[in-house]
């Protein structure tokens, strides 16, 4: 294993683990002993485990790694894995627990996060020739936060290069791959997030979602993505795409793992001027909230139009799952959510204009057309859509007069084949992108598989800064049901 001055990128993993590659696939089964036992663990009975004393942090630590060690050729999840760093953190940890002192639910629990949050010391991509030997000087805000909780950071995952794309095949690392199938996209931008946590790889990850980039690969890999209200959490220190839409979520194999990555990264940072000084609940307790008495809104259109026959019937499922949970369902209407793209453009071009300048080449093709195309739009049409989005993320509120959440699918279909250098375009954050637009807490998680075995996901909505509530009937939901249980076979 080698040192993180000489961290493991890519280009070793693919020696690595050609052998795995070929055993990677749905349908087979690896029995790979106790370490692979451990790695199948959600984060909270990983937490529980160590709480109790029947395993420790190290331990943990090196099951991940193993695992990372056997796939992460095949699934191209990783770009840089801090092993001894990773270990030395686990170490620690292990005196901390031994010497009584308890951080919380992430001590010692072994996490990953998205390259583009920096990481003092350790270089951010953000999956960008432009950045690949980029070493930050500090710690993004939720960095330092896991790492007050204890967090083991086993290292950086794929993504779409500079988060500007669904796919996360178009990356300077190469394209990630859906662990359900290989040949499939995992989405994005937050692929290598999504991916690693379906894959065993970690006990959850942080991504970044400016359209759905946390919610779209969720879905997609058959995993729980949460996007916070904005402002809820820090992006102080992430690599923007557009600061006026940006969030940052946890990935996670369940609503209640991802309620615990959530709760030591939400809160006000006096340093980020997007965040809100509102307080912080025990999201946790939130999972206990009785949902007998929730009213649901189910806005139709434009969310259901169009929908993959097998996305039909599993959310139309869930639906019914969802009524008997809880008071009342009923059609409602939302007010229309203008496009985005004027927004991310005018941000994204103000971001990368010297760089994109200087290095075009440097850039992933695609990527380097959106971002000049960015470069066309005009103040006034910028400034029209700042003041339009303000006012619409006042007055969503409204929308929550008579119902309490808002139900939804997640994607229009399952995940679409790999094709590097393609992206499938705008249609596939039309039932993600209108939560960032009004900023509001949206959950994707698992409600069924397509007849060839892909993943669905179900989307819960809430009024801004109603985690708590978001996260209840999605727990209530998932204890009701089995899909979040279903791993893809190693």
């Amino acid at each position: 294993m080698q040192s993180e001055s000489t961290c493991w990128d890519r280009r070793g993993f693919l020696k690595l683990g050609a052998a795995a590659a070929a055993g990677l696939a749905v349908g087979r089964t690896v029995t790979a002993g106790p370490s692979s036992d451990l790695a199948a663990l959600t984060l909270k009975d990983a937490s529980a485990l160590l709480r109790k004393g029947g395993v420790s942090p190290v331990e943990l630590t090196k099951a991940c790694l193993a695992r990372i060690e056997r796939y992460n050729s095949a699934v191209n999840a990783f770009i840089t894995v801090t092993a001894d760093q990773a270990l030395a953190a686990a170490r620690e940890a292990e005196t901390e627990q031994l010497h009584g002192t308890w951080r919380g639910p992430l001590h010692g629990v072994p996490i990953a996060l998205k390259d583009n949050i920096d990481t003092a010391g350790i270089r951010t991509t953000a999956a960008s020739e432009l950045y690949k030997d980029r070493i930050p000087m500090a710690d993004a805000e939720v960095v330092r936060r896991l790492k007050q909780a204890g967090a083991v950071l086993l290292g950086k995952l794929n993504l779409h290069e500079f988060a500007y794309g669904g796919t996360s095949s178009v990356s300077y690392y190469g394209a990630v791959h859906n662990p359900w199938a290989l040949d499939r996209v995992p989405g994005g931008s937050s692929g290598g997030s999504a991916a690693a946590v379906s894959a065993g790889l970690c006990f959850g990850a942080l991504g970044t979602d400016t359209a759905g980039s946390v919610r779209i690969p969720a879905s997609y890999c058959g995993v729980v993505g949460l996007k916070p209200t904005y402002g809820r959490v820090s992006i102080r220190g992430v690599i923007p795409l557009s600061w006026s839409l940006d969030h940052v979520g946890p990935i996670c194999r369940s609503v209640e793992d991802a309620a615990l990555l959530l709760s030591p990264i939400a809160g006000y940072d006096a340093s980020d001027p997007t965040t809100a000084d509102v307080p912080v609940p025990d999201y946790g307790r939130a999972l206990r909230v009785a949902t007998g008495k929730m009213r649901l809104g189910v806005p139709r259109t434009p969310f259901f139009d169009s929908l993959d026959p097998d996305v039909s019937r599993a959310v139309e499922a869930a639906l019914g799952v969802l009524g008997r949970l809880a008071g009342t369902v009923v059609d409602v209407t939302l007010p229309a959510a203008p496009s985005i793209l004027a927004i991310v453009g005018a941000e994204v071009s103000a971001y990368h204009g010297a760089s994109i300048t200087q290095f075009p080449e440097r850039y992933q093709p695609l990527t380097r057309t959106r971002i000049r195309d960015g470069a066309a739009i005009d103040a006034a049409t910028y400034a029209q859509a700042l003041y339009d989005m303000a006012r619409a993320r006042r007055e969503i509120r409204q929308a929550f007069a008579h119902v309490d959440l808002l139900v939804t699918p997640t994607m229009l279909g399952p995940a679409p084949p790999i094709s590097v250098g393609a992206d499938p375009g705008s249609g596939t954050i039309r039932n993600t992108s209108p939560f960032n637009y009004f900023g509001l807490p949206t959950v994707s998680i698992p409600c069924g598989f397509t007849q060839t075995g892909l993943p669905i996901g179900l989307q819960i909505s809430g009024a801004p800064f109603a985690e708590s509530t978001v996260l209840a009937l999605a727990h209530a939901y998932e204890q009701q049901t089995e899909w979040h249980q279903r791993t893809p076979r190693l």
